[in-house]
């Protein structure tokens, strides 16, 4: 997606960490006409794609004066460079999946107020692109009662490793008015995901989407969330990692399904999408810098979670397909 706008006139924005999101972040972003700085320690070659982008060598060096928001694509935990940029007068944009890490930036809601200042959480595919999608079907119901999610496949090295994790950990779940714990690596469902994935054994893991969704949906009663697994993930899951992760997985999925009524009548709604997670991650992280710095003082205040209306929701996901990203509908098996 590109969008003739003279670079003088937009504020810079800031890339925090460089592995297979925040480089495409950052390409996307001066794609599409906004200047970037980036900021990551232990990369010290050009961004590909982003060439013009300029290096900042110390999170210190980022403030209000020099950058209107601030997009953290490392690994987790964020939650403490999150409170530092916000106290420097810096919107940011985390894509964290860890569900501790998003808990702590949950809890920053007062500051975030305090100082008006946005802080949008989860803004990556697995938070984020779900509550994106499960937005867009609710529209088209009277009443959500249930959402869904699964997912498929990892991005970089710190996807890869959190995903491991959470097979091994609580899974978190929204039942009927109230948290419940699960084992991780239970409850297998086989569910099926668009073309080329088709069908993959899903099971309960330690996931973030439940904290972010109920947070969006407060009136849902039942929500949870699931990623596929081998045999092998599963026993392993426990145990430190085998074999160091790949630089970028291959190609990954989410499903989001949505139940409720509509017309007095049960109906259930699912979309999709299959597509690298990096590529997900990164053009929905994109995007919603890309809204926060577009709506300046009028940015929400506060901590903002993907679905809750706060942002233009509706406009996200077309700004997901505009760069790149398809997003498939089931439409059933009759006529």
């Amino acid at each position: 997606m590109a969008r003739i706008v003279a670079a003088s006139l937009v504020t810079p924005c800031a890339v925090v960490g460089l592995g297979a999101v925040g480089s495409r972040v950052a390409h996307q972003l001066t794609s599409s006409g906004v200047p970037v700085v980036v900021h990551d320690p232990f990369v010290l070659a050009d961004i590909d794609g982003a060439p013009d982008a300029q290096r900042v060598f110390a999170i210190d060096d980022l403030s209000s004066d020099r950058v209107a928001a601030a997009v953290l694509c490392g690994p987790a935990p964020h939650g403490a460079i999150a409170r530092d940029l916000i106290n420097r007068g810096v919107n940011v944009i985390s894509t964290t999946d860890d569900p501790d890490d998003v808990h702590a930036m949950l809890s920053l809601e007062d500051e975030c107020r305090r100082l008006n200042r946005s802080l949008v959480v989860g803004a990556a595919a697995s938070p984020g692109m779900s509550g994106l999608l499960a937005a867009e079907l609710s529209r088209r119901v009277d009443i959500v009662d249930e959402i869904h999610v699964a997912f498929h496949g990892t991005g970089g090295p710190a996807c890869a490793r959190q995903h491991h994790r959470a097979l091994g950990g609580d899974a978190l779940g929204w039942h009927d008015g109230e948290w419940i714990e699960r084992p991780g690596g239970s409850g297998r469902e086989l569910l099926w995901f668009p073309e080329p994935i088709g069908g993959k054994d899903c099971y309960r893991a330690e996931l973030a989407d439940p904290i972010v969704l109920q947070r969006a949906f407060a009136s849902t009663q039942r929500i949870s969330a699931r990623v596929s697994a081998t045999r092998r993930d599963r026993l392993t899951a426990r145990l430190p990692m085998m074999s160091p992760p790949h630089a970028e997985g291959g190609l990954g999925g989410l499903r989001v399904e949505i139940r409720g009524s509509k017309n007095g009548q049960r109906v259930t709604e699912v979309a999709g999408i299959a597509e690298r997670t990096a590529i997900v991650a990164a053009a929905v992280a994109a995007s919603v810098a890309d809204q926060v710095i577009g709506r300046g003082a009028t940015a929400p205040c506060g901590v903002v979670v993907l679905g809750d209306g706060q942002l233009d929701d509706e406009a996200l996901v077309t700004a997901v397909i505009q760069r790149g990203v398809s997003v498939f509908e089931y439409i059933g098996s009759g006529s």
